[in-house]
């Protein structure tokens, strides 16, 4: 029966309506079963949903709490609410990139631009996008070969096409145990088996790749890891490729933070002949700006192709020529040094208001990892800090598979203004020297 759904429509209702407020707790298991004269299952069920859907976080017999964002999955389509400050969701657009993305637009308004941006394209873009893109994606010494050189709709079909095409349904990819949540909901989709492969300061280990075998892939982060913000150093990227070359694996590096490491060369640099990088303009642009690409070996650049085709994940025409005018004309690369230059700035300010915690994060990164001190819970911490107005995520968001998640919580810290994060910083700061006990609603 779907009775459990229709009572979980009823709690979705009373928080779409407001009645149910960002970290206002609901009603211990028991006693929601016994105020609607249902089974203590049932009211157990619609607990998972309301988990399910993203609208509330926690574990039954600890606390469940409303959560202050929408489902993660639909991330990237949800406005943050008004009156809160989003540490959640890593919306890095400064104030005056609009205006210099719409001088660069001016050549498409033409007749003869706007015909040729209305039409179809394949995987493969056009000529001219191909040369643009493969000089623009450049990293330290590494350059991607133009002719394997694929386009999406954005960094998550990218993504989707990826895993496609190299893992068929039922078969086994490799992830680091902490990733980014799509990548689940992918997996699901394709009917491919996510594997959790233990990871230390370094990010994923060797040896937990070798004994995760058989594997018919690896999906990691290499550079500004994402939740963790890590980055890999130079001798165990080389350790990986070496023990994906002993294993036969392919390697499907999500680059899509890498822009903020120029100086580091992607894994394909290493093993090109095994390895996908994926990027996107998501966060080197806008989130509204959608196109994804991926640099693929040369014996894969067909397979790709046809994955992105039966996907529908190819890029529209009019993204692609808007892209590659910004790209030429040197708009991205503006943006994409001041991004630099403001994350930097954002982990300063993290360092100053985070002092004395338990912090990881690449210098350069625009996220962090909080170990939070005890005897804070991830999960409590996240619905205290929702009742001072301030989202961010629980560790257990990144977790794959059926392990403890840490006491953690990822900030992300692209969005709110330079002021609004240091303040919103302070708060959580003085919330983690305080005990659960005492972080109790804030009228």
């Amino acid at each position: 029966m779907d009775d459990y759904r229709v009572l979980a429509d009823g709690v979705a209702a009373d928080i779409a309506a407001g009645r149910l407020r960002p970290g206002d707790r609901l009603p211990p298991l028991r006693r929601f079963a016994r105020d609607r004269r249902i089974a203590s299952s049932t009211a157990a069920r619609v607990y998972r949903e309301l988990g399910r859907r993203g609208l509330t976080v926690g574990e039954v017999g600890r606390g469940t709490y409303v959560r202050t964002a929408a489902p993660r999955a639909e991330a990237a389509l949800a406005e943050p609410a008004e009156a809160r400050i989003d540490l959640e969701l890593n919306f890095p657009v400064l104030p005056e990139h609009p205006a210099l993305l719409a001088k660069s637009l001016e050549r498409l308004v033409r007749p003869d631009a706007l015909a040729a941006a209305l039409q179809p394209v394949g995987p493969a873009g056009t000529a001219a996008a191909r040369q643009v893109a493969a000089a623009h994606l450049v990293r330290a010494d590494w350059a991607p070969d133009p002719g394997q050189l694929l386009f999406a709709g954005n960094g998550r079909q990218a993504v989707a096409a990826a895993i496609a095409a190299l893992v068929p349904a039922g078969e086994r990819l490799g992830v680091e145990a902490l990733t980014y949540p799509v990548v689940k909901s992918i997996a699901a989709r394709l009917g491919v088996t996510l594997v959790p492969l233990a990871m230390d300061e370094y990010g994923l280990t060797p040896a937990a790749v070798r004994a995760a075998a058989p594997l018919r892939a690896v999906y990691l982060q290499p550079a500004l890891h994402n939740p963790l913000g890590i980055t890999m150093p130079g001798p165990r990227r080389r350790e990986l490729v070496e023990a994906a070359r002993e294993l036969g694996l392919r390697i499907v590096e999500d680059a899509i933070y890498g822009f903020l490491r120029p100086d580091l060369p992607p894994l394909a640099a290493l093993a090109p002949e095994r390895t996908v990088v994926i990027d996107s303009l998501s966060k080197r642009l806008a989130p509204g700006l959608s196109l994804g690409f991926l640099t693929t070996p040369e014996a894969l650049t067909r397979e790709l192709a046809a994955a992105l085709r039966s996907g529908t994940w190819t890029a529209s025409r009019f993204a692609l020529e808007a892209a590659t005018g910004w790209m030429a004309d040197g708009t991205a690369a503006a943006l994409e040094e001041a991004k630099r230059s403001d994350a930097a700035e954002r982990q300063r300010i993290v360092a100053e208001r985070l002092g004395g915690f338990r912090i990881r994060a690449d210098p350069q990164a625009y996220h962090c990892w909080w170990d939070l001190p005890e005897p804070w819970r991830a999960d409590t911490f996240v619905a205290a800090a929702a009742r001072r107005g301030i989202a961010v995520t629980p560790a257990g968001a990144f977790a794959v598979g059926t392990g403890h998640a840490p006491n953690a919580v990822r900030l992300a810290l692209a969005s709110p203004p330079l002021d609004a994060l240091a303040e919103a910083l302070d708060v959580l700061a003085g919330l983690a020297r305080g005990v659960p006990e005492d972080s109790g609603p804030v009228e």
